[in-house]
């Protein structure tokens, strides 16, 4: 899509013209040459021809660019598309000073129906010929120097390697011009082109009105839609020098592609499809789309079409007319609810949003050599100065963007470039202890680092950086300048869940530390920007390792063991020797991360809750948890303990000893889960077949059975049945004696009682199932 409300659209365009027969020369045209009506020449690679055709509704005639290998005729240019001829007397000739000609031979006199341009500074052409090449351009060129092209003046198709964007030293200025209607290519409503304004823009005017804005280049594409250019063979070019600003998109591939701007003003990329005979539509754009108009939302607001109203102002700023926007007119936009304070100069400061199209650039100025801190600086010395962002994305970022008025056009799109606002000091949002920890205050001592240096270690969150994607938000990977590895968690802006976990997993950890946890950093908190700094963990999560065929052989049974009893001791930590007493609440594989020596550290403090005392248990309405790890006791009744831990432990032991997820196992010879298919082999004395197969022959069956006897124990249906942590760690530690356990609880899928759940969004590398949140515990 190349903005919101985009459709999948097929376009079949222009396909029946009559037929042209025949061929002066094979892709050239001399002075000496003309073609004809019912002529043709043909691009060396026969990809395109050009000749005299009517459209399919139409008698007028036009000379014109049409595809020949492909598409039946697909029109690609037109000369004379607001001249055409009403005979088949046209003729195209080239005469001695390189000027292309369509004359129209009539009973009594020659008429000149369309010429090409000459450029003014060439004088005394020798020999000019005119040639189609196989990309769909025809040039005049005298020798090896082009002197006139097709491509300097697009109809409404743009070709690969076409051009869009003016030409400072000729004035050449390349706009993509739609036809007035499907039968008629004369110029119609909608012009895309490049303003050169401030930094370069795409536009898109309606006549003399602008309908549409595709934002400024980012280094990646323009702001607020997605690449133009999808192909994996092509590549992106974007200039701008004292010579030429343009943008235009260079094939290395066989693809047949095409962009069409339809008389709706419908912006379509399309791919030809050998096998279906048929353009196949890759992107696609709808400008009459809510927040695609300009300006909908007015100066400082904000266009979002998930939300109703659409238009919202952004943070630090209030409507300029309530009376107007409570009755949805928001053209009159927004002003900042606290006056800037310039004068005083670092009086200032600014507030950093991602995830929207950048404002209108026609009044902005550009640096490429200049970094962001250097940005930020030339624009506190400039009163006028409204916001600042890097120019080029990559690479961290590089650049400096200024605006100089109001912020226009700006609506929710998935962008990961920042936009830094100028507010007044009182409206930024700072970290304090409030904003980190219900109830009294607590002094917190956690380090902060700065939004440029999180977006520098982390190529600006690109996709290649992500690690995986949970309720709390996206978890990235960044490199610190001094060679730290670090995991990023950025909360999502949209999840009210992910601000109170944010809170909760700060207030639970930052003062535990132990091998076995995972190491809080610092944070980041920067305008709508929310995030958690840890150390990087090497090996990812314990679920990718154990529940994936391959990389499961990379566990043997001491690394296995080893994990067991690394969890067992971080959990011990937390309920008993911390100066916390912390009830983790979401145990299960995906929690646990492993690190460069496969060493285990529990993470993800979101759910967690702190006892105070001797507190030992607590109740809740708001059951959250993991299918498969939860206890019984809490999924139905809300209750919570250290026991509601010591149950996803020994759900965890069982899967880390198996490979097996207690969720979603099966059995050909019952319908038991992983617990209840445990225990059946418990009662016949057959436990060492719980064991994953890899692990059969290690010789350590005492310790395989030791762990499988100690999960059962830690699974039993009550509470009170179940051993403590630090119990656990003497079990697994001393080769002593174990009492019997009794029948797990969720002895089988059919047994997990009946609760309403509303999941998060499960990691994207975790094959565990998803966190749920009980609406009503029982």
């Amino acid at each position: 899509m190349l903005m919101e409300g985009l459709t999948i659209l097929l376009l079949f365009f222009g396909a029946s013209c009559s037929i042209l027969t025949t061929s002066v020369a094979v892709d050239t045209l001399s002075p000496t040459e003309l073609i004809k009506d019912g002529d043709t020449i043909v691009s060396s690679g026969g990809m395109f021809e050009l000749g005299f055709f009517s459209l399919s509704n139409s008698k007028n005639r036009y000379l014109g660019i049409r595809y020949k290998k492909v598409s039946n005729g697909t029109v690609v240019w037109i000369a004379n598309r607001g001249t055409p001829l009403n005979t088949t007397s046209g003729i195209l000739k080239l005469n001695s000073k390189g000027i292309l000609q369509i004359v129209s031979n009539g009973n009594t006199n020659t008429t000149i129906i369309w010429s090409s341009s000459l450029v003014s500074s060439l004088n005394n052409i020798i020999n000019p010929v005119a040639q189609l090449l196989d990309d769909g351009n025809f040039v005049i060129r005298e020798g090896s120097r082009n002197i006139w092209q097709s491509f300097d003046y697009p109809g409404d198709t743009y070709l690969p390697g076409m051009k869009i964007g003016k030409d400072l030293i000729t004035g050449i200025d390349r706009q993509w011009i739609s036809w007035k209607n499907v039968d008629d290519p004369s110029t119609g409503e909608y012009v895309v082109s490049m303003d050169t304004n401030g930094f370069p823009q795409i536009l898109q005017k309606r006549g003399s009105d602008l309908h549409t804005r595709f934002g400024p280049w980012n280094g990646v594409r323009f702001s607020g839609m997605p690449s133009l250019n999808q192909n994996p063979t092509s590549e992106n070019e974007f200039v701008v020098n004292e010579e030429e600003i343009y943008y235009k998109i260079v094939v290395y591939s066989l693809v047949v592609s095409r962009m069409y701007l339809s008389p709706e003003g419908d912006v379509t990329r399309l791919n030809w499809v050998n096998h279906t005979q048929s353009w196949s539509t890759i992107l696609a754009s709808v400008p009459t789309a809510s927040c695609s108009p300009y300006g909908v939302c007015g100066s400082y607001g904000t266009c979002n079409i998930r939300n109703f109203p659409i238009c919202s102002c952004m943070e630090g700023f209030e409507p300029k007319r309530p009376e107007e926007w409570d009755a949805g007119a928001w053209f009159s936009g927004c002003v900042p609810r606290t006056p800037l304070d310039c004068v005083n100069g670092n009086a200032d400061g600014f507030r950093s949003v991602s995830g929207v199209k950048l404002p209108d650039t026609r009044s902005s100025w550009y640096d490429f050599s200049m970094n962001l801190d250097e940005c930020e600086t030339e624009c506190l010395k400039n009163c006028s100065c409204t916001a600042y962002a890097n120019l080029d994305i990559r690479n961290g970022g590089s650049g400096c963007l200024l605006w100089f008025d109001e912020l226009m056009d700006v609506r929710d799109y998935n962008e990961t470039q920042y936009l830094h606002i100028r507010l007044a000091q009182s409206e930024l949002t700072n970290l304090n202890e409030d904003s980190l920890c219900d109830g009294p205050k607590e002094d917190i001592d956690l380090p902060s680092f700065s939004l440029s240096t999180i977006a520098k270690s982390t190529s600006n969150f690109s996709i290649a950086n992500k690690l995986g994607q949970g309720g709390f938000g996206p978890v990235y990977k960044g490199v610190l300048e001094d060679g730290r590895e670090i995991a990023v968690k950025r909360l999502s802006k949209y999840s009210r869940q992910g601000l109170d976990e944010f809170k909760n997993e700060v207030r639970c950890i930052v003062k535990l530390q132990h091998r076995n946890l995972v190491k809080l950093l610092g944070y980041c908190i920067q305008g709508d920007e929310t995030m958690l700094i840890y150390e990087y963990m090497a090996n990812k999560s314990l679920d990718i390792t154990i529940f994936d065929v391959s990389r499961s052989t990379m566990l043997d049974w001491p690394q296995r063991f080893h994990i067991i009893n690394g969890i067992a001791r971080g959990l011990l930590y937390l309920h008993q020797d911390s100066r916390l007493r912390v009830i983790h609440r979401d145990l299960k594989a995906a929690n646990v991360l492993l690190d460069n020596d496969m060493n285990p550290k529990i993470s993800d403090f979101g759910l967690a809750r702190r006892f105070k005392g001797y507190e030992t248990e607590a109740n809740t309405n708001n059951v959250v948890g993991t299918y498969g790890y939860i206890s019984p006791e809490y999924a139905v009744h809300g209750l919570f303990s250290i026991k509601s831990d010591v149950f996803s432990f020994g759900v965890l032991v069982l899967e880390i000893v198996s490979g097996k997820k207690n969720r979603g196992f099966s059995h050909e010879q019952h319908s038991d889960n992983l617990l209840g298919h445990a225990w059946r082999l418990y009662k016949e004395e057959r436990s060492l077949e719980l064991a994953s197969s890899q692990l059969r022959n290690a010789c350590v069956d005492s310790e395989i059975l030791r762990s499988i006897h100690i999960g059962l124990l830690c699974v039993q249906h009550h509470a009170e049945d179940r051993p403590t942590m630090s119990s656990v760690v003497v079990m697994l530690d001393r080769a002593s004696t174990l009492p019997p356990p009794k029948q797990p609880a969720f002895f089988t899928e059919v047994s997990l009682p009946e609760i309403h759940t509303l999941p998060s969004t499960p990691t994207n590398n975790s094959v565990n199932d998803v966190t749920i949140t009980v609406l009503d515990g029982r």
